[in-house]
């Protein structure tokens, strides 16, 4: 059966606000009936009731009850009508748009009936995208792999399938946002129910009054799901406290055609990316992380600075070496070397980095000694960062431990033999926010990093915090070019309690996948079954 078109639900809808606004006048009049009648012994009853107080006081609290009641739906009412009056609208304005390109003749000629037409095309597109979604009817799918899962939610939490590393099962919706878009679904579900349409089956009352009016707390749980190209789907349930019986409203809120937003050239030839590296020791990393430095930046981009902060005295002399080194052999020069006699910071060897720039505006790339990324990488950092608008935060592919991933090897692979997408050599790091691509003024803008926090984690979390909480846009997404080489990670016990559990858990979640970790685990289990079955062998062969 297909949904009731938008224009009869506004028409149904504003027929129950013109019943409830009778109701309200009848009260009101009730109210003023009540006020004049003579004044009774402050005991008495109605007549007909026994051993109860129904006088003037319980009817006020009823008129106001029903008042608020009908206020708030006359509200949520008006607040539909315009949304769908602006909706209608825009996509009125998109359709007549393709029709003046598709007939410029009609230009000027019978607007009216044109403009009809437009929303009836309108509304039947909308209702094309219901009978193609799986609403209604189940679509044959090529596998398991083709379904599209629910996600279930409460009033209060969402239960998720899709978690990454850093979101859990059951959590409350972090976005508002999401949180509106629930509650607003909520709503629409409970205007369908305490409104119904001739077309939803639901037997009328003798009045409004005698109908169960429902509410949030009567929510019980809801399901969605979005077909990307279709739109998304809402189950929700109801049902009262004291009652047997649920009520069940399925919405969908189809997507409309694609829509041109902007179309704009991006000019990137001459965008300089000063890449800020802060370092302490580890001096047989950063020769290989020049190596990659070499091949990408000074052979292929050769659009890039690169400013080293270097913090003690152990291992300077390295690091000097090195850069002359490929200096010598590259005739590259752009690159810039600052030193800090004092304890690593990464926060604070970044700031130096960056406030060490003398030529203005520049795009930085805040990069550590351990990854490798490619020219592809550079472009899009390029794109997804442009000043006092976006910000980029790629998502880095971290590898595992190459010993565990390579071990049926002799030895592992070349580095660039294992920079492969694949769920048993690593993983998106999607709680990680070090590596970014921002311009230097806004990172002056907002502040910078906070310089309290010490050693290990921390800082670059607080520097996404404050754009998240600014104006820019943040781009986040993973992004191929960009990997996270694994390295053994050491958790000082300087570290604060906070800090030691986030390396931890970074340690944890960088060692292996977790079919190689339980291959670890049952190791000596999978040994003994070995043994085993080699011992039945030897017995069948000399049997």
């Amino acid at each position: 059966m297909r949904m009731p078109r938008r224009g009869l639900v506004i028409q149904a809808r504003t027929r129950w606000l013109l019943v409830g606004l009778a109701l309200l006048f009848s009260l009101v009049l009730l109210m003023y009936l009540l006020e004049c009648a003579p004044q009774t012994d402050g005991n008495g009853s109605l007549p007909g009731v026994v051993g109860e107080s129904m006088g003037k006081e319980y009817y006020q609290a009823l008129l106001q009850e029903q008042e608020e009641h009908y206020q708030n739906r006359a509200t949520s009412l008006k607040r539909q009508i315009a949304q769908l009056k602006q909706e209608l609208q825009e996509m009125s304005d998109k359709l007549k748009s393709l029709q003046e390109k598709k007939s410029p003749k009609l230009n000027g000629m019978n607007y009216q009936g044109t403009k009809e037409q437009t929303s009836n095309d309108l509304l039947e597109f909308l209702h094309s995208q219901i009978d193609k979604a799986e609403v209604s009817v189940g679509a044959k799918l090529p596998s398991e792999y083709g379904v599209i899962p629910f996600e279930s939610f409460t009033s209060m939490k969402v239960f998720q399938l899709e978690m990454g590393l850093t979101r859990h099962p059951e959590e409350k919706p972090v976005r508002k946002d999401k949180r509106d878009e629930l509650v607003e679904v909520i709503e629409a579900g409970l205007e369908v129910i305490n409104n119904p349409d001739e077309e939803d089956g639901q037997e009328e009352d003798d009045g409004v009054g005698d109908r169960q009016l429902y509410s949030e707390n009567d929510f019980i749980e809801g399901y969605y799901r979005t077909e990307r190209d279709k739109g998304t789907q809402y189950e929700l349930f109801y049902k009262k406290m004291d009652g047997m019986e649920y009520r069940h409203v399925t919405l969908f809120r189809p997507f409309g055609p694609l829509m041109k937003v902007k179309s704009e050239t991006v000019d990137i030839s001459r965008s300089i990316i000063n890449v800020i590296v802060p370092l302490a020791g580890r001096t047989e990393a950063f020769a290989q992380f020049m190596q990659n430095f070499r091949d990408v930046c000074i052979h292929q981009d050769k659009r890039v600075h690169l400013t080293v902060v270097y913090f003690g005295q152990d291992g300077l002399s390295e690091v000097k070496s090195i850069l002359e080194s490929v200096a010598r052999e590259t005739d590259f020069h752009n690159y810039t070397l600052v030193s800090l006699n004092e304890e690593f910071n990464r926060g604070r060897g970044l700031d130096m980095g960056a406030r060490a720039w003398e030529k203005g505006e520049v795009l930085m790339f805040f990069c550590d000694v351990d990854v490798y990324f490619t020219a592809e990488f550079l472009n899009s950092c390029r794109l997804n960062a442009e000043p006092g608008k976006k910000v980029f935060y790629p998502v880095v592919f971290s590898l595992y431990n190459p010993a565990i991933v390579y071990a049926n090897q002799d030895m592992p692979p070349p580095v660039e033999q294992q920079l492969v997408h694949k769920k048993d050599s690593g993983f998106w790091r999607d709680f990680g926010f070090g590596m970014t691509c921002q311009y230097r003024t806004d990172f002056l803008t907002v502040g910078g990093f906070d310089l309290e926090v010490k050693g290990w984690g921390g800082e670059d979390v607080h520097l996404y915090r404050k754009y998240l909480h600014g104006e820019l846009m943040v781009v986040r997404t993973p992004v191929p070019g960009l990997f996270h080489l694994w390295h053994e990670k050491h958790c000082a016990d300087e570290l604060t309690p906070e800090q030691y559990r986030m390396c931890i858990q970074s340690k944890a979640m960088n060692e292996a996948s977790h079919s190689h970790l339980g291959m670890l685990v049952f190791r000596d289990e999978i040994e003994a079954h070995l043994r085993k079955q080699a011992y039945r062998t030897n017995s069948e062969a000399v049997g």
